[in-house]
């Protein structure tokens, strides 16, 4: 197995010459995308009906023929290099970043912040990392190359024009989203079997998963997990040849797709391949997993054991997700799991997390002017689904029809009633969704479509005391398409609003409530200290209120970023520094006041 940490300028990349360090990159004059060379998207509307589907669809695909479309099992062919990471002091400035193929504002705003030479977070100097990882879903909603520019790529590109003196390499996982085109555009962007240029980061592994040396025999495990059910053969031969490498004073970051130790308090098996790799690859070296790295939840928690923290950061620039609703303690493996040779069961506490709990509880009340703000095709589908529902109610309701009329309008009202109920039932535990259906997703589920057939009734009343109801045929169709679709359609997206909030106390929809309503400010990253010594601090840096408008940076050195804030961008520290110290004792991983000039 070789090392291989030097950039090499790729000659298919038309901006490797520039973001190498040779000469300066163009810089934009406009924020226009001709000028900028990518177009900055909106946030993902993800209760859009079309993106509802598609979801839907690549999420069945995925479950049908993934094992059949898994690339992993083909990267047996590409390099298997190990990258070394250390910085001119003998130690390393590493930033972790998750889940930011987002909306512009919201991922731009993190770019930016870790482009910058030095940040100054509650009194902490902290310096530009050497080293980047991006923890997963690089782009939403799925993958493209085209989607990939426009929302990861061109962003940081703009953040982080060229290449620095201190050559800055990335390493990426690949996520659920990254997964959707089998890991096509990824591959193509992050894999390659010599360095290519991501902006100002040079790229750095050779596969979908990654192994990095680090100071002090520190060491970064980079796992492509998104199978959800198995670690394939070839990257298990992969980390076991890494795995030759480790002793027992080395100590290990795991960075994973997803939070499975949280996602296994209602999926007993989530952790279970997780717990295989540490179980049969780390834990014969006498090696220690001491921190596992994560997104796919779009906030930060750390859950703080006897062992080893667990951190969830995956605030790069996607929608946040709540906190409220988190476990205060949870048991990594949990003891009912099905595997039949599980590590021993201990206990961890959620030790921090961000947004606040009672931030993330006032953000769910938003939910009435968000969602059909942020979702207006979802209004323009419930105003279409009841007013076919109003018209086929008013069918039989009319007093004034022959009785064949009625008969003919009874089969659309009961179809209609058909799907208003599957319909809600469906949604109250969507196939995207961890864990199995209980009791709980039926009864609110249930309930969630007998409040839109109620909805439907009293529209069904107040439609019949007009005259129009009584026009020729199709007259009241159109008038009821033009006027009622949608009203109803605003008063239909009031009843999901109120819906998700009493669902999401029972922990139903959670993630709808938070997606449906797009938030982009609360955003987050870490950046992470490796002292020479081992000594490994941990700086979750939280942004509140990401920026809105960007205008053109004059400024012509070519590393300074294209676009600047038109407001200043306050970082703050979501919690105090955590250190992990060399010592592989249970208590080595403090909080740490916050104050003082680090260096």
């Amino acid at each position: 197995m070789s090392d291989d940490s030097t950039p090499v300028v790729d000659p298919d990349d038309p901006h490797a010459s520039e973001a190498a360090g040779g000469r300066p990159a163009h810089r934009p004059r406009t924020t226009d995308p001709r000028e900028l060379g990518f177009t900055p998207r909106k946030p993902v509307p993800w209760l859009a009906p079309l993106l509802l589907i598609s979801t839907g669809l690549r999420t069945l695909l995925a479950m049908l023929f993934g094992a059949y479309l898994d690339k992993r099992e083909l990267q047996r062919a590409f390099g298997d290099g190990v990258s070394r990471q250390v910085g001119p002091d003998g130690g390393l400035w590493l930033d972790y970043v998750a889940d930011l193929g987002d909306g512009f504002n919201a991922t731009y705003s993190v770019a930016y912040l870790l482009a910058q030479r030095e940040l100054t977070v509650d009194g902490h100097r902290l310096p530009r990392a050497q080293t980047l990882v991006m923890g997963g879903d690089q782009v939403y909603p799925s993958a493209s190359y085209e989607a990939y520019e426009d929302r990861c790529k061109g962003p940081y590109q703009a953040a982080l024009p060229v290449t620095p003196p201190e050559r800055p390499t990335l390493f990426a996982v690949p996520g659920n989203h990254d997964w959707y085109d089998g890991l096509t555009a990824f591959l193509r962007l992050f894999v390659r079997t010599r360095d290519r240029h991501f902006g100002g980061w040079g790229t750095g592994q050779t596969r979908s998963y990654f192994a990095v040396q680090l100071p002090a025999d520190w060491w970064l495990l980079g796992l492509d997990d998104q199978s959800g059910s198995y670690l394939d053969d070839p990257q298990l031969t992969y980390f076991h040849q890494v795995a030759g490498r480790l002793g027992p004073h080395s100590r290990v970051i795991l960075a994973v797709p997803a939070p499975t130790w949280v996602k296994a308090v209602e999926d007993r098996t989530a952790y279970d391949s997780i717990d295989y790799f540490i179980r049969t690859v780390i834990a014969p070296t006498g090696a220690r997993v001491r921190l596992i790295l994560t997104g796919d939840s779009h906030h930060y928690a750390r859950y703080a054991g006897p062992d080893r923290q667990l951190i969830t950061c995956g605030g790069g620039g996607a929608y946040l997700s709540p906190t409220h609703r988190l476990p205060e303690r949870i048991e990594v493996p949990p003891r009912d799991t099905f595997s039949r040779r599980a590590s021993k069961t201990r206990e961890y506490e959620l030790a921090g997390r961000y947004p606040e709990a009672a931030r993330s509880r006032r953000y769910g009340w938003g939910v009435f002017a968000r969602l059909p703000r942020r979702n207006p095709g979802f209004a323009t589908l419930l105003g279409a689904l009841h007013t076919l529902l109003m018209l086929a109610m008013a069918g039989v309701s009319a007093n004034d029809v022959d009785s064949t009329d009625q008969r003919l309008f009874s089969v659309p009202l009961v179809i209609m009633l058909v799907v208003t109920l599957l319909g809600a039932a469906f949604f109250a535990k969507p196939p995207t969704a961890s864990g199995n259906r209980q009791a709980r997703h039926w009864i609110l589920g249930t309930g969630h479509g007998l409040a839109h057939i109620g909805l439907a009734a009293a529209g069904t009343w107040a439609w019949l005391s007009l005259p129009v109801h009584d026009w020729a045929w199709p007259l009241p169709a159109l008038a009821a398409a033009v006027l009622y679709g949608p009203v109803a359609g605003l008063v239909a997206t009031q009843v999901v609003a109120g819906y998700l909030l009493i669902a999401g106390t029972f922990g139903v929809n959670l993630n709808e409530l938070f997606a449906g309503q797009g938030i982009e400010d609360a955003k987050a990253f870490l950046r992470i200290r490796i002292d020479p010594d081992g000594t490994l601090t941990v700086y979750p840096i939280a942004v509140d209120r990401v920026a809105r408008r960007w205008r053109v940076n004059p400024d012509p050195d070519p590393e300074s970023s294209w676009l600047v804030p038109a407001g200043p961008l306050r970082p703050r520290l979501a919690e105090p520094p955590v250190v992990v110290a060399p010592t592989t004792t249970p208590a080595a991983a403090t909080p740490r006041a916050g104050g003082g000039q680090d260096r």
